[in-house]
């Protein structure tokens, strides 16, 4: 039995049937690599990428090559890529940030050749301990080296990740003879070009039609965050079998998934930040299992949930906002429709897209203003700086800081270094200056791609098509299967008024919690208030309080940032609203008092309100707090080191301070040291519960 009679039979047991046969260009593309050439692989979701190297891991491993190392940027895709491994008899294992126990024991199947599929994502190649003790230990023995998504090696690509800079050095470290395979489904001409000049012009390239033939796709404009989720209510009910709806926000996401149950819709959110249980087991991996058997109706999830989850059978993928490319919408419109003859792929349009697209473009490079002061604090710093220190010395975020050094460090000659926990400047970072115009060029493009979802959203033609074209696909061609190109709505984009007039009633009881601090930034850091330690007393802390909405938001946000920016006054339907929500909080003891944050620069707006508020609470208004010192606005703060700093000797508290439990009102809560320190100064002049109530929580929660 030949090679190709043998890829065919591991073939048919993986798949369980006995009369499949290749797809056009898989075979082609694991005789390359039997061949030890480079292969670059574009072809449409579904197509089968993951089964030519599982075949070739296969093929190599029976003739005595070492392992395949798969380079693979999310842990769902790597759960996915494990488990099928597992039924063609390949043994995959990973390493990651949530398996450390397992480390040991992995390393111990390595060094005895047991693994024949070493699963990494890009991030693991920047872990020391992972590159001395496992990678060094296996380099000159790999069989086969895989880079899956391989879009992200591309700083042209929509998902470019530092990190994949990585690979090409590795790739120098490995034997020149090791056949390559890099696999994307969404990589257009200029992606292609780039990714060839970064593994080398040799590489062959595979090339296949992208269309989906069992996709119907259908685009609905509906700018309203209310109308779209009566719309989903009442919509998903009656579509086939189980799918995801994405949204571009975390905070949206919850939001969605909450709503559905409400209509009694089996729905979870998943993203990026849902955390392992305490015992370690991962969440994340019982939503994708739930949703893979069928027992939820609906995931609504970020792009946390994007590349390479497949679920052969899922029925529907139904964006609530507009993705800011092409390939972004094509990358997840995917997961729909692999193994059924039908599937539907639903694009609807709010009066937030564009916002929030503005916002992941604005923030895909650290500026080179964050690079200059982060140097500078560096070649000023004796020892090298952690970066718990460069908060203090530096008004960075902590994530602008991380990003800004993952960035630095993956250029080559990289301008800083680490040594133990602390980042010291190199022989470089004299001369480093960021390569600006590229930078603007990416970015120009970056708007380019939104435009073009825009046309997307309006394109009257075949929608496939549209798509085809935009990823360059070599022959793209009408579906007829499109609400375009049948001429009729596939799903109604009627919703029932009632319905949306509860949605917009939920938005606007959208109430985020206020969660107390525990802890100061820094030990004794407060030089003109009476606070210190490190952790902060239970008897100085806050209780969890409240905030009414999200800044600007489709609930109450908008009226908040009217009355603030516009009429300099709140509506007295804020005042009602926050009734509501204290009726609904019912914080235990219950306020007895009332007082709020002071500001200079808007004196009587946040006092006013509160006074209105403990009015209609039949409560006392005791405005006991005052401003003895002018400091600079929390918003310009960056970090929780600043924040706190910032704040002190601002607040003095006055002798006519109540003793009992307090209400304590301001308009709106960014990192929350504010009510932190107010409370804690209140607590200490003998307050026994503070409650934080803003109107309006600034911190959009973004993947």
């Amino acid at each position: 039995m030949n090679s190709k009679q043998r890829a065919l039979a591991y073939l048919r047991t993986a798949l369980d049937n006995s009369q499949a046969s290749f797809r056009d260009g898989q075979w082609e593309s694991i005789e390359s690599l039997l061949n030890q050439k480079r292969v670059l692989v574009v072809q449409r979701t579904g197509w089968g990428k993951s089964m030519v190297y599982f075949l070739a891991t296969k093929l190599f491993r029976e003739q005595g090559a070492g392992p395949t190392l798969l380079i693979s940027p999310l842990l769902s895709l790597m759960r996915n890529q494990i488990e099928a491994a597992q039924r063609i008899g390949v043994t995959a294992r990973t390493i990651n940030s949530t398996n450390n126990d397992e480390w040991l024991e992995i390393k111990g199947q390595l060094a005895s050749n047991q693994v024949d599929i070493l699963v990494i994502s890009p991030e693991r190649l920047a872990n020391d301990e992972f590159r001395q003790t496992i990678l060094s230990k296996i380099a000159g023995n790999i069989g086969l080296f895989v880079i899956d998504e391989a879009h992200c090696i591309s700083d042209w690509g929509h998902d470019f990740r530092p990190d994949y800079r990585r690979i090409v050095r590795v790739l120098q470290a490995i034997p020149s003879n090791v056949p390559v395979l890099t696999t994307t489904a969404t990589a257009n001409d200029r992606v292609v070009a780039d990714v060839k000049v970064q593994l080398g012009s040799n590489i062959e390239l595979q090339r296949g039609s992208l269309v989906r033939e069992s996709l119907k796709l259908q685009n609905i404009n509906m700018p309203s965050p209310a109308a779209r989720m009566a719309w989903l209510a009442q919509t998903i009910p009656a579509l086939s079998g189980s799918g995801i709806v994405y949204t571009l926000t975390q905070r949206d996401a919850e939001r969605v998934a909450e709503w559905l149950r409400i209509n009694e819709i089996n729905a979870k959110a998943y993203h990026a930040d849902i955390q392992n249980r305490e015992d370690g087991t991962s969440i994340k991996e019982e939503l994708e299992q739930q949703l893979l058997n069928n027992e939820i109706k609906v995931l609504v999830a970020t792009v946390a949930l994007g590349m390479g989850f497949d679920k052969p059978d899922l029925g529907f993928v139904i964006h609530f906002q507009r993705p800011a490319s092409v390939v972004h919408y094509y990358q997840q419109v995917g997961r729909a429709g692999r193994a059924v003859d039908e599937a539907f792929g639903i694009l609807l349009c709010g009066e937030e897209d564009d916002l929030i697209a503005d916002y992941f473009i604005r923030n895909a490079f650290p500026p080179q203003q964050h690079i200059s002061e982060i140097l500078t604090a560096l070649d000023q710093s004796e020892s090298g700086l952690s970066v718990p220190s460069m908060q203090s010395v530096l008004n960075l975020r902590k994530t602008q800081i991380d990003k800004t050094l993952k960035f630095l460090t993956v250029e080559s000659p990289s301008p800083i270094t680490k040594i133990g926990t602390k980042w010291q400047v190199t022989a470089t970072a004299a001369t480093y200056h960021v390569d600006q115009k590229h930078v603007d060029l990416i970015t120009e493009i970056r708007r380019g791609e939104q435009q073009q979802m825009r046309e997307y959203m309006r394109h009257t033609g075949c929608l496939m098509a549209f798509l085809q074209e935009s990823l360059d696909d070599p022959s793209p061609r009408d579906c007829g299967k499109c609400s375009n190109c049948i001429g009729v709505q596939l799903l109604t984009d009627n919703y029932d008024h009632n319905l949306a007039n509860r949605a917009a009633l939920f938005l606007r009881r959208s109430y985020q919690p206020i969660i107390p601090r525990k802890q100061w930034p820094a030990s004794n850091m407060f030089q003109h208030s009476p606070l210190g330690g490190y952790k902060i007393p239970e008897t100085l802390q806050a209780q969890e309080g409240k905030a009414l909405s999200l800044w600007r938001d489709a609930g109450w946000g908008q009226l908040v940032a009217y009355g603030k920016y516009e009429e300099n006054r709140f509506a007295d339907e804020l005042v009602t609203a926050c009734v509501d929500m204290l009726k609904d909080w019912k914080p235990e003891p219950a306020p007895e008092w009332v007082t709020c944050i002071p500001s200079r620069n808007h004196p009587t707006l946040v006092p006013d309100f509160a006074t209105r508020l403990a009015a209609a609470l039949s409560l006392p208004f005791v405005p006991c707090i005052e401003k003895v010192q002018a400091n600079k606005q929390q918003k310009e703060m960056e970090n929780s080191y600043q924040q706190a700093r910032n704040l002190d000797g601002v607040f003095n508290i006055m002798d006519q301070c109540f003793k009992g439990k307090c209400l304590l009102v301001d308009d709106m809560i960014d990192s929350g040291w504010t009510f932190t320190i107010a409370s804690a100064l209140l607590r200490q002049a003998g307050c026994s519960a503070v409650y934080p109530m803003a109107l309006a929580l600034n911190s959009p929660r973004i993947d």
